[in-house]
């Protein structure tokens, strides 16, 4: 089972810290082991595996989830969201690579040393036409490692197709979101009001989204979404400094 980044009240990268247990009800706690003898012998029912740590009050209310953990879902059930959202749909990319670009017509063309900026339209990027015509904005942050992997270089080969239908498209290096605590995970954020979280198999593959509305999750996703979105790089300019260096 996986551990999913909730959130922090550190500024300096140590503890406390919660994260959620995929696949499970339980959330983990990181803090100070609480050592003090009067508290420890108050403590009720304690058995011997169990141990006990301090955080402070603001990191339960800030990021504990209020409500039950999300069932996952076929990515389809959100679809309609991109057409629906009234403002910004935000995404959030952290893999490495996508088994949904290895198996494209594109990656052969890509690994074949074509250009693969500009390709024929599809529904996708029809949509990002209507919908930005409207004045809704679609928005992503990429992480990308140094050096990029196959499928970073592969993603910043081709995104100036969606550039042109109206993405904007940003990335962001590893190190940048570890230092700025991102989450590890992707997910799309609609209106800061519906969060769907994808989950994925050992090789990419995208199993389905958990959708929530929980408070705290939205949080957590805000305040990634507004750190990665200020010290992000447009795709043009980051692309241009990753060749200088190769």
């Amino acid at each position: 089972m996986t551990l999913k980044f909730l959130g922090t009240t550190s500024d300096d990268g140590d503890c406390p810290t919660l994260y959620e247990i995929e696949g499970t009800d339980e959330i983990l706690v990181q803090g100070e082991r609480e050592t003090d003898p009067e508290h420890l012998t108050q403590l009720r029912d304690v058995k011997e595996s169990e141990t006990f740590v301090r955080v402070p009050r603001s990191l339960l209310t800030r990021y504990a989830p209020k409500g039950d953990a999300p069932e996952l879902q076929p990515f389809a059930s959100i679809s309609h969201l991109f057409r629906d959202f009234k403002h910004t749909a935000w995404r959030l990319e952290t893999r490495r690579g996508y088994a949904s670009d290895r198996n494209s017509p594109k990656w052969t063309q890509f690994l074949a040393g074509q250009d693969i900026a500009h390709g024929p339209e599809n529904t996708w990027r029809e949509n990002v036409r209507v919908q930005t015509a409207l004045g809704k904005r679609f928005e992503r942050v990429r992480l990308v490692d140094e050096p990029p992997t196959q499928g970073q270089e592969f993603l910043l080969a081709s995104a100036p197709s969606n550039v042109a239908a109206g993405e904007d498209i940003r990335n962001l290096t590893r190190a940048q979101a570890q230092q700025l605590r991102l989450p590890d995970y992707d997910f799309w954020l609609f209106d800061s009001k519906i969060l769907a979280r994808f989950a994925f198999d050992d090789v990419d593959t995208t199993l389905g989204v958990y959708v929530t509305e929980d408070p705290a999750e939205l949080l957590a996703a805000c305040q990634a979404r507004d750190a990665a979105w200020h010290h992000a790089v447009r795709t043009k300019e980051f692309a241009r400094r990753v060749r200088s260096t190769m």
